[in-house]
């Protein structure tokens, strides 16, 4: 399996489906051919649903799917930190673990959102293993949630996980142990809610003149 690969389809295929995802069904079926594995065949699953389906169907099929009030976010901080002020601290923390690794961002999404950190993830591996790690209890939740819910989506969220070590729990109450008392946050020095946060996609690394 080709981690980085398997994080970058699947970070495609879980943003709002629109005519790009349909443009580069190909380029996607591609890339999966060539990292192989349980979860690439879970992602060319999905990717047959796809092409199968219209286009108004998927989105609003997403928009049912993507939902707080069904407990299926795809906002990791979400999961650890609700809608309070310790969350705008987690976003921070995220945006600069992003710049730390010389990437910068633009776009509307925050940059907790599971799409984003799977471009991250997928272009460091490393880095982007323990990011998903710190927030597995909440992506593992997800996944469970989105299988209940008997949509297609599921494959997209165990390929996934399966990028991570260790096996994926069974059950909610296996995911909530996970969640660790205390998660490690560099807050001191954090600005509250700093610039640029409202941000999410990495890019390019930004250029700098001497």
């Amino acid at each position: 399996m080709n981690t980085a690969v398997i994080r970058l389809v699947a970070g495609r295929c879980l943003e709002y489906p629109g005519e790009l995802l349909y443009a580069e069904l190909p380029l996607l079926r591609a890339a999966l051919d060539e990292s192989g594995g349980e979860a690439a065949g879970l992602l060319h699953s999905f990717l047959d649903h796809v092409e199968a389906t219209d286009p108004l169907d998927l989105a609003a099929h997403y928009t049912e799917t993507f939902d707080t009030r069904n407990r299926r976010c795809l906002y990791l901080t979400w999961w650890a930190d609700g809608d309070t002020r310790r969350r705008g601290l987690s976003l921070v923390r995220i945006k600069r673990i992003y710049r730390d690794h010389g990437l910068e961002y633009a776009g509307e999404e925050l940059p907790d959102f599971l799409p984003v950190a799977l471009e991250f993830a997928g272009q460091h591996v490393e880095p982007g293993t323990e990011l998903l790690q710190e927030h597995r209890s909440g992506l593992e939740l997800l996944r469970i949630g989105v299988a209940q819910a008997g949509t297609p989506y599921a494959g997209v969220l165990a390929a996934v996980c399966a990028t991570l070590p260790g096996a994926s729990p069974q059950t909610k109450a296996e995911a909530k142990a996970l969640a660790r008392s205390g998660p490690p946050r560099e807050l001191v020095g954090l600005e509250p809610f700093g610039p640029g946060v409202e941000l999410p996609w990495p890019v390019v690394p930004e250029r700098t003149t001497a």
